[in-house]
């Protein structure tokens, strides 16, 4: 493979420099009015071209050829089979190594892409390389349709083209300039300087703790979390829809969190029961590969989601179902279905090469699976925990509160004992600052944890 050779044409420039990727054979015109749109406002820009067919008059800071290379095919060979399926697999297969590389190698501060369907899979697979934080915008004519394929976990950000990336109207040009102001203003907003707080150490020097929440576990979610800020830590709220449980996984795996709080495990309600919020399989696993300390309670595994009624499909319609809101239609787990799910998470859970504790709150996973409410089904919760607790191993700690998940005896039992694991644990992670974070016993006993102690 061609190694690749970044030109070095493109000045430096105090305010930043924007990456512009996409096939210039067909959308030269709109690229060079996005282009001039960039510098007129003072930043330099760096053109990554992924053209496979037609090449047009224009130098790109990036080849066609580059690409296609670090894709491993030959743009010759792409030309001459003129097979558009495996010219869009082959630039979608370089785009993120060049467009990484030209990263690391201080190319560009972020990045903007147009395009229809090809030019999206292709930006946006560029987009999914580079790291959380870098400024990603896709201009795409699919921006009203699902596009979480396309973002995945990332943070790129999704911006409708209205019309058709074709000329210059008086539609496109709005939409070219708005998006030519959004990458600036986004670029220009990372090269600000980080901000300290008073005693001049940066605020996002304190270590990570990921934590999961859902409207049902919201109250819970939040007394843990000022538990955790008090003792020094900075908590990550992931919201359980499915991208939210992704997200934490994709960050956990990269090492960011010394700690995870998964209070809100519902999302696997979801990939059982075929919902639509579902985070997928591989839910759960990035604490236990990674052996980051971890709870995990089974809050919300009493529900599934769908969207409005009409989309629950027919084998549920005489299922217990609760209206949440005129979008979210909510379906109550069975005595079966909670078994299953306590096989699951002790499989998952068994793997864990951290430490790792499970709290069940036994009055009750959610607001609406209490004594009284509609979702109230002990048999059901017994039946999950029963199952976890046969084929969990041993050395695994699961405790029982005879309280629900937003009682703050139990939200401060979960924060506690992951406050004790974190004090036992070597902080050399990224987001922790070795040999500055080790708490005091002044710290923990204001968080109700005694210095040292195990909390089991």
């Amino acid at each position: 493979m061609t190694e690749l050779v970044l030109k070095e044409n493109t000045p430096p420039c105090s305010k930043g420099t924007v990456a512009l990727l996409g096939a210039l054979d067909t959308k030269l015109e709109e690229f060079l009015y996005v282009k001039k749109q960039i510098e007129d406002r003072g930043l330099a820009t760096f053109v990554v071209d992924t053209s496979v067919f037609e090449q047009r008059d224009f130098t790109a800071d990036v080849s066609p050829t580059e690409v296609s290379s670090a894709g491993g095919a030959s743009l010759g060979d792409l030309v001459s089979r003129h097979d558009r399926g495996e010219a869009i697999a082959a630039m979608a297969k370089g785009a993120p190594v060049v467009v990484r590389r030209a990263w690391e190698n201080g190319k560009f501060d972020g990045i903007l892409a147009m395009g229809g369907g090809a030019g999206t899979a292709v930006g946006t697979a560029a987009m999914r390389g580079l790291p959380f934080g870098v400024p990603k915008l896709m201009v795409t004519t699919l921006g009203g349709s699902d596009t979480s394929g396309y973002v995945g976990s990332s943070d790129i950000v999704i911006m409708p083209s209205v019309a058709d990336i074709s000329g210059i109207n008086r539609i496109t040009r709005t939409i070219f300039r708005n998006a030519a102001g959004a990458i600036c203003g986004m670029v220009e907003a990372g090269n600000v300087r980080v901000e300290t707080v008073a005693d001049g150490s940066a605020e996002d020097e304190r270590p990570l703790v990921a934590a999961t929440m859902f409207g049902n576990t919201t109250r819970a979610v939040d007394h843990a979390r000022h538990l955790m800020e008090e003792a020094g830590y900075e908590v990550i709220v992931f919201h359980a829809t499915g991208s939210g449980g992704k997200a934490m996984e994709s960050f956990i795996d990269q090492g960011y969190f010394v700690g995870v709080l998964d209070l809100t495990t519902t999302e696997w309600a979801d990939e059982l029961c075929e919902g639509v919020l579902s985070a997928g399989p591989d839910r759960l696993d990035a604490a236990a590969k990674q052996g980051v300390p971890q709870v995990v309670t089974p809050a919300c595994l009493d529900m599934v989601n769908f969207w409005g009624p009409e989309s629950v499909p027919d084998r549920f319609k005489d299922r217990l179902l609760y209206k949440w809101n005129p979008q979210v239609t909510l379906m109550r787990t069975t005595v079966e279905e909670n078994r299953k799910l306590g096989k699951i998470f002790a499989d998952k859970l068994n793997r864990c090469r951290g430490p790792v504790k499970v709290f069940i709150p036994m009055g009750g996973f959610s607001e609406l699976d209490v004594p009284g409410g509609l979702f109230w089904d002990p048999d059901a919760d017994h039946a999950f925990v029963k199952e976890l607790k046969a084929s969990l191993r041993g050395d695994i700690p699961v405790e029982i509160l005879d309280v629900d998940v937003n009682d703050e005896t139990f939200s401060g039992t979960v924060a506690r004992a992951l406050l004790a694991m974190l004090t036992r644990e070597s902080p050399g992670r990224l987001g922790a600052i070795p040999g500055k974070w080790s708490l005091s016993s002044e710290t923990l006993n204001r968080s109700g944890v005694e210095h040292g102690s195990h909390a089991e």
